[in-house]
């Protein structure tokens, strides 16, 4: 599965905004692998402003080194910016 960094990597200079064709092209031009491209070929066909938006809409997992209990666990906390004594309030 391709990462959010190859993505990056392989779209590092590209002129935004973009379209998906245009995403996809760059990232052949670079020699992007075939993981990478299977992805970017997966994206809805609308206008990109960055990098980052691209690999979101790709669905690639931008913290993959958090486990999937983490994840679940960070879904059911309710606040997950609040301090703990504000917990409660």
């Amino acid at each position: 599965m391709a990462s959010y960094t190859d993505v990056l990597e392989y779209l590092s200079a590209l002129d935004y905004p973009a379209g998906k064709d245009d995403v996809i092209r760059e990232a052949e031009r670079e020699g992007a692998p075939p993981e990478v491209l299977r992805a970017l070929r997966a994206l809805p066909a609308v206008d990109y402003a960055d990098g980052n938006q691209v690999a979101r809409s790709a669905g690639i997992d931008a913290a993959p080194e958090v486990s999937r209990s983490q994840r679940a666990a960070q879904a059911r906390d309710r606040h997950p910016r609040v301090s703990q004594h504000l917990r409660g309030i």
